[in-house]
């Protein structure tokens, strides 16, 4: 869930400003990723937990509503995820998460190997990114929001997505593949500190950056389920990650897997 407050700036540590208005939305970066996926044509279901509350009520209906399946999700008593978010006239923002009901996620039984790709991020716990990776070869970690990650659970991952102040907690000449989107300036792909591929972002109007790098997760996962190779699967994820901030909210502004190759056939 994100509460989202929009002003004219970002505030400064210790300064109070005034919001011009304030919105309830779907949100949470797993979800967010889902929803993206999914939108872009994929077959997604989402392993989270959602509070028994009315918002993780809503949160189930908007789910089902995108075409994600919630066969492996949880509830809990805990309430649901909240994201609290502010965006200022230039589109970006700062976000602060309470990850409620994810804190109680744990994999049990699970299997994750009968899939084409996994694509975690750390709104949930690193037990549970860790156990993920220990059952699957073919995750896709995006290291947000930005924590310390156990090197061995790195070692596990397929891809690592890190933006550039995420990317500053790793060593990057020891991970694999780690693609690290750069906003406007698009995103590179390195294997172990060796720049393999670079993409150009599109030139677009921002109107609201939330979302974006949920956007370009979504679409990197799935050009790498679909064995791309690391130059279209990174041209296809920035094309995403770009069109996602032309509208407002995380979910509201995710792109079609039309209109993001329309996008590129322009270019």
């Amino acid at each position: 869930m994100d509460y989202v407050v929009r002003s004219a700036n970002l505030p400064r540590p210790g300064q109070t400003i005034i919001a011009s208005d304030v919105a309830r939305l779907p949100g949470g970066k797993g979800a967010n990723q889902a929803v993206a996926a999914a939108r872009l044509g994929a077959r997604v279901s989402l392993f989270a937990a959602l509070g028994e509350d009315e918002a993780g009520r809503w949160l189930r209906c908007v789910l089902v509503e995108q075409g994600v399946a919630l066969d492996r999700l949880r509830s809990s008593p805990r309430p649901t995820g909240t994201a609290f978010i502010i965006v200022d006239d230039a589109g970006e923002n700062e976000i602060v998460v309470s990850p409620g009901a994810n804190g109680d996620l744990s994999v049990q039984d699970d299997r994750f190997d009968d899939f084409d790709v996994v694509l975690a991020q750390l709104e949930v716990s690193a037990r549970v990114v860790d156990d993920v990776a220990r059952r699957t070869s073919r995750l896709v970690l995006n290291v947000a929001p930005a924590l310390a990650v156990d090197p061995e659970t790195l070692g596990r991952c397929a891809v690592v997505i890190a933006n550039e102040n995420e990317a500053e907690l790793l060593e990057v000449a020891t991970i694999d593949h780690l693609v690290i989107s750069l906003g406007e300036r698009g995103a590179r792909h390195l294997c172990r500190g060796r720049e393999v591929a670079r993409a150009s972002a599109p030139h677009v109007s921002v109107v609201d950056a939330v979302g974006a790098g949920d956007a370009f997760c979504g679409a990197y996962a799935i050009r790498y389920a679909e064995g791309a190779s690391a130059q279209d699967a990174l041209d296809f994820a920035v094309t995403a990650g770009s069109l996602a901030t032309q509208a407002r909210g995380a979910q509201g502004s995710l792109a079609t897997r039309e209109e993001v190759e329309e996008c590129l056939a322009r270019r």
